[in-house]
């Protein structure tokens, strides 16, 4: 044992568990994309990448009190981490919701998935670039945002077709499945915004 390591305990990984858990809820939404395009058995696949996620959420937390130092503030490293699982679980949910009403995915809620798919590749990038190039974190994040726009543009088209189903049920069905999707959207603005926000705390 060195004499430094009597004096400055290991220092566990923080952003490379917290790109861990991103990589699992790319994994996730994939699946949820692969769901709402027609596949129904890709539902579980989301589920178990949702509980997959709570694990590297877990893990994440578990570093940041058991790190002496972290590479950026440990506020900004946890909202990250809980905002990237809601991400997860509100797609968990959507599936969920829709298999209880019995109201399968449409066109809308495949392209809103998919758009939560490239948005959420775009986080990753964002936080592989934490710390050493502020400047691409920042454009992927910004990246990610402008892809939240097309997801929030898909919302409101989705919705507006909706005036014209007779059914009720179904009406009301798609619109709490599109509500869930709204929420996804909101969530990667979040994160993105929190990288943004880490970014410019650490400039």
């Amino acid at each position: 044992m060195t004499l430094r390591s009597w004096f400055l305990p290991d220092t566990p990984d923080v952003l490379g568990q917290l790109r861990h858990q991103v990589a699992v809820t790319i994994k996730g939404i994939e699946a949820f994309a692969e769901w709402a395009a027609g596949d129904t058995e890709a539902a579980q696949a989301l589920r178990d990448a949702e509980r997959e996620g709570d694990l590297a959420k877990r893990e994440v937390l578990h570093q940041l009190r058991a790190a002496f130092v972290t590479p950026f503030d440990p506020e900004d490293l946890f909202a990250l981490s809980s905002g990237i699982d809601r991400i997860l679980n509100y797609s968990r949910n959507l599936v969920s919701e829709s298999e209880a009403m019995a109201c399968p995915p449409d066109a809308e809620i495949a392209r809103m998935a998919s758009l939560a798919g490239d948005a959420m590749r775009h986080i990753d990038r964002a936080i592989a670039c934490l710390g050493s190039d502020g400047d691409k974190a920042t454009a992927s994040a910004d990246a990610a945002i402008s892809v939240e726009r097309q997801l929030e543009r898909t919302y409101y088209d989705g919705m507006a077709a909706l005036l014209g189903v007779a059914d009720r049920t179904e009406r009301i069905a798609r619109r709490e499945l599109y509500r869930r999707c709204s929420l996804i959207g909101e969530n990667v603005v979040e994160v993105a915004e929190r990288v943004v926000y880490a970014v410019v705390k650490q400039s």
